[in-house]
């Protein structure tokens, strides 16, 4: 991922071994990392059990704020793939009872956005 992709806060692929050893005090005990992406200071993991959104706050990054998503509570998802001109292509996630997207993140074009909603299709749907 590009410093200047990193700046527009668009997301980059992660291993999802390291994300394993990194977040694995996150994890219970059958769950199972399967895919990451990094936003600058921020992280969003899908595993086989939920979605992690990690956010880093304040100037030093000590403070994080773990937030974790039932895949049942997802109602409804949104892709947008970038065009010939855009840098990004963004997903929406809405949970339940929601009017609003709950999430929404920008991918650049390293990520396949495709792969993104077929992780989201096998964990929802």
């Amino acid at each position: 991922m590009g410093i200047f992709s990193s700046l527009l806060g668009n997301a980059g692929s992660l291993d999802p071994e390291t994300l394993q050893k990194e977040y694995s005090k996150l994890l219970i005990h059958s769950e199972k990392i399967e895919a990451g992406f990094k936003l600058i200071r921020d992280t969003f993991i899908f595993t086989n059990k939920r979605l992690i959104l990690v956010d880093v706050q304040g100037i030093t990054g000590k403070k994080v704020e773990y937030f974790s998503v039932s895949y049942r509570s997802i109602s409804r998802f949104s892709l947008e793939t970038a065009g010939s001109f855009d840098l990004d292509a963004e997903l929406k996630i809405w949970i339940s009872g929601e009017q609003q997207p709950s999430i929404c993140k920008k991918f650049n074009k390293s990520v396949d956005i495709y792969e993104v909603q077929k992780l989201l299709a096998q964990f929802t749907l």
